[in-house]
């Protein structure tokens, strides 16, 4: 029965929309965690130490050692409730594309995931983030194609040509 669903998308891919669809289609109550809900729970000063997490003007996102050591513990947290009994939803981007996923793939051990690659266009991505007004200009066009790199998907959804609700159902036929 799968426990975890790791959506893996670029910036303003759509991943949380389709998160919130999955959440009122799939049968079970399922707990929504995801990279942003990491960056939120870390201190400010987190977000402009070298050692953390930096966005650049340009959109470029820089991790520093301690955000690693941070999102380990954060990686085996989210492991842990699963373990636990609670099915999880992670919306992530993998930065380092195979390298991110194999970082989860060690924390998550034996538990049943489905591995969920959510496509979209760069330039509508990059529309998206134009429209939103909360994201820095240039982020989402780099990660558009670069967090997919290397990465192995049980499935695969392209918001540019399917709405949330689409992707998630379509997800939900995949879970066990």
């Amino acid at each position: 029965m799968t426990q975890v669903i790791v959506l893996n998308g670029g910036s303003s891919s759509g991943k949380s929309g389709i998160v919130r669809c999955l959440q009122a289609v799939l049968p079970d109550p399922w707990l929504a965690l995801g990279t942003d809900t990491l960056v939120e729970a870390m201190p400010a000063s987190m977000q402009t130490s070298d050692g953390g997490i930096e966005f650049a003007s340009d959109g470029e996102v820089v991790v520093g050692p301690e955000f690693r050591a941070l999102e380990a513990a954060w990686l085996e947290g989210v492991a842990a409730m699963a373990r636990a009994g609670a099915r999880v939803i992670v919306d992530e981007v993998f930065l380092g594309g195979a390298d991110s996923q194999q970082r989860w793939r060690k924390a998550l051990g034996e538990l049943p995931v489905l591995w969920v690659g959510v496509r979209c266009d760069g330039a509508v991505a990059a529309g998206r983030e134009v429209a939103r007004g909360d994201r820095i200009i240039g982020m989402a066009a780099s990660q558009a194609e670069a967090v997919h790199q290397g990465v192995e998907y049980d499935l695969e959804v392209d918001t540019v040509h399917a709405e949330s609700m689409e992707c998630a159902r379509s997800i939900a036929a995949h879970v066990k």
